[in-house]
C-alpha cells in the first residue's frame, strides 16, 4: 500500500504526521520571529540613511532566515543539530545552553509544540483534502504573525499581503468559498476596521490600532468570506476585552500601554477557519433562520 492509500484510509496517522510537520515548522517560526523584524528595522535604517545621503553601514555578517546559522544567544556557541530538535532537545537539555548552561527561553518549545497542536486540529478536521496543506500554510502564518505583533506591535507586509493574495487567487477555484465572497470579503474587512480606526481617532484623537490590523481582517475575508467577518470581529473583541483585562488586573499592568490587537484577530481568525460555517449555522439555527 502506498503513503498515500495509508493517509487516506487512517485520519489519525495523517494529523500525527502533521504534527510531526508542524514541530518542525515551529522551530522555523521561531527563527521568523526574531528574525523578520530586525531585517525589517536594519532595511529601514538602510533607507534612511541613503534618504539622507549618508553612508551606509557594512553589515560585520549576513543576516537573514537563514544566516547566520543557529547559536546560543549568550556565548555565541554554535547549536549542533541534535541539539536543535524541537521540543526534545530543550528537555534533553533541561532548558540550558550545552555550553555556558545559560537558560534558554521556554517560548522556543512553546511555539514549537502550540504549532503542532494547531497543525494537527487542522489535519484532523479538514482530513485529506485540497484545503489541508493551504489551512496549514495558514496556521502558521498567523502563528508568525501573532508573536510578532506581541513582541514588535507589528504585522509585517512581507507575511500578510502575499497570504492575502493566495486567499483571493485559491477562491478562483473555490477552495474555502466562492470568488465573489472572497473579493468582497477582502474589501468588506480592511473597511470594517479601517472605519473604526478613523471613528476612534476622530472621537479621541487617539489611534486605537495599526494598519496591519486592517490587511489581516482582509486576508481572512479573502480566504473564508465575508459571511465570517462579523464573527471574527465580535470573538476578537470578545477574547482580547477578556486578555486585556486579566493582563490589567492580575499583571498590574499599565492601562496606558498599548496591548497589540493582531493575535486577537489572529485566534478569532483561526477559530473561523475550523469552525466558523459551524458556529454561524448554530447561531442561524437558534434564531430560527
Amino acid at each position: 500500500m502506498e503513503l498515500l492509500d495509508i493517509l487516506l484510509s487512517s485520519p489519525l496517522l495523517c494529523a500525527a504526521l502533521a504534527g510531526i510537520v508542524g514541530l518542525l515548522v515551529g522551530s522555523f517560526l521561531n527563527v521568523v520571529i526574531y528574525r523578520l523584524p530586525v531585517m525589517m528595522q536594519r532595511n529601514w535604517r538602510k533607507e534612511c540613511l541613503e534618504y539622507l545621503g549618508l553612508p551606509a553601514e557594512t553589515p560585520s555578517e549576513a543576516f537573514n532566515l537563514v544566516l547566520p546559522l543557529s547559536r546560543c544567544p549568550s556565548c555565541a556557541t554554535p547549536i549542533k543539530p541534535h541539539q536543535n530538535i524541537p521540543v526534545v532537545s530543550y528537555l534533553a537539555l533541561q532548558g540550558k545552553c550545552a555550553a555556558c548552561s545559560d537558560p534558554i527561553s521556554v517560548r522556543y518549545p512553546l511555539i514549537e509544540a502550540l504549532t503542532a497542536i494547531l497543525s494537527v486540529i487542522v489535519a484532523w478536521y479538514f482530513g485529506y483534502s485540497s484545503q489541508t496543506p493551504f489551512a496549514l500554510l495558514l496556521t502558521w502564518s498567523l502563528v508568525a504573525l501573532s508573536f510578532i505583533d506581541i513582541d514588535h506591535h507589528l504585522l509585517p507586509d512581507s507575511i500578510i499581503l502575499p497570504m492575502l493574495w493566495l486567499g483571493l487567487l485559491l477562491n478562483v477555484f473555490d477552495v474555502f468559498t466562492d470568488s465573489h465572497a472572497s473579493i468582497i470579503g477582502a474589501a468588506a474587512g480592511y473597511l470594517a476596521l479601517w472605519s473604526v480606526y478613523h471613528l476612534f481617532k476622530l472621537a479621541t484623537g487617539k489611534e486605537g490600532m495599526g494598519f496591519g490590523d486592517f490587511k489581516l481582517l482582509a486576508l481572512f475575508g479573502a480566504w473564508l468570506g465575508w459571511q465570517v467577518l462579523p464573527l471574527i470581529i465580535l470573538l476578537s473583541s470578545l477574547v482580547g476585552t477578556i486578555i486585556s483585562f486579566s493582563i490589567i488586573i492580575v499583571a498590574k499592568r499599565d492601562h496606558t500601554i498599548p496591548i497589540p490587537f493582531g493575535p486577537y484577530l489572529a485566534v478569532a481568525g483561526w477559530i473561523a477557519l475550523i469552525w466558523g460555517a459551524d458556529i454561524n449555522r448554530l447561531y442561524l439555527n437558534s434564531i430560527g433562520l
